[in-house]
């Protein structure tokens, strides 16, 4: 079983701040993380293990308690991280667009993309539901702040209707979830661009008979 080091007797009773001061520090949290993700992923929370973690990424078992205290705090960490990522990848590509309804459908492109290149994040996103449900319920209400956030934009810019809402945000939301399982998960070969034409012509027009 991993074992942290022994705590000194100087160590103080109230919690560490672990955040790394040095770019070297980073970038071994940023190895620690990555590491954790395909550890998580491949492996499920309960099988993964702090050594298999540090294994790796090319670390030292005590590198490890330089950042974080156990297993679950890593995994709490790798949500954010991964959530975090999932944002940095599609933000700017969204803010470019010339549009609103263009935002989603490059919003959903590249959330697609990212699925294709980073499998794990949903084993890790669905098991964190119940290892740290408040990880898992803040990465989805977050994400779904973004795209109402968008949404708002665009109605004040009178480039969609006036009345969009949580509501609009969440489904939207929820429509992306369902095909990055479908498109990006399962199926390597779809052409995703299609995917987001197609789920973008059903977001600007819905399912109304064209006349």
């Amino acid at each position: 079983m991993d074992q942290p080091p022994v705590a000194t007797e100087n160590a103080g009773s109230e919690a560490r701040d672990k955040t790394p001061r040095t770019e070297r520090g980073r970038r071994t949290l940023r190895k620690l993380l990555d590491a954790a993700a395909v550890e998580f992923g491949e492996r499920g929370f309960h099988e993964a293990s702090i050594s298999a973690i540090t294994r790796r990424a090319g670390t030292a078992l005590g590198s490890f308690y330089t950042y974080f205290d156990s297993k679950d705090e890593i995994f709490q960490a790798l949500v954010r991280y991964m959530s975090e990522q999932l944002r940095d990848h599609v933000t700017p590509l969204v803010q470019a667009a010339p549009d609103e309804i263009s935002a989603e459908r490059i919003g959903l492109e590249s959330y697609l993309g990212f699925v294709r290149e980073h499998k794990e994040i949903y084993r890790i996103i669905d098991e964190a539901e119940f290892v740290d449900y408040a990880s898992y319920r803040l990465h989805y209400e977050t994400t779904v702040a973004r795209v109402r956030q968008r949404l708002e934009g665009g109605a004040e810019r009178g480039e969609i209707r006036p009345d969009v809402s949580e509501i609009h945000a969440w489904a939207i939301g929820g429509m992306n979830v369902f095909l990055g399982m479908r498109y990006g998960l399962w199926d390597n070969d779809a052409d995703i661009a299609e995917i987001a034409r197609v789920a973008n012509d059903f977001l600007a027009n819905g399912l109304k008979k064209r006349d």
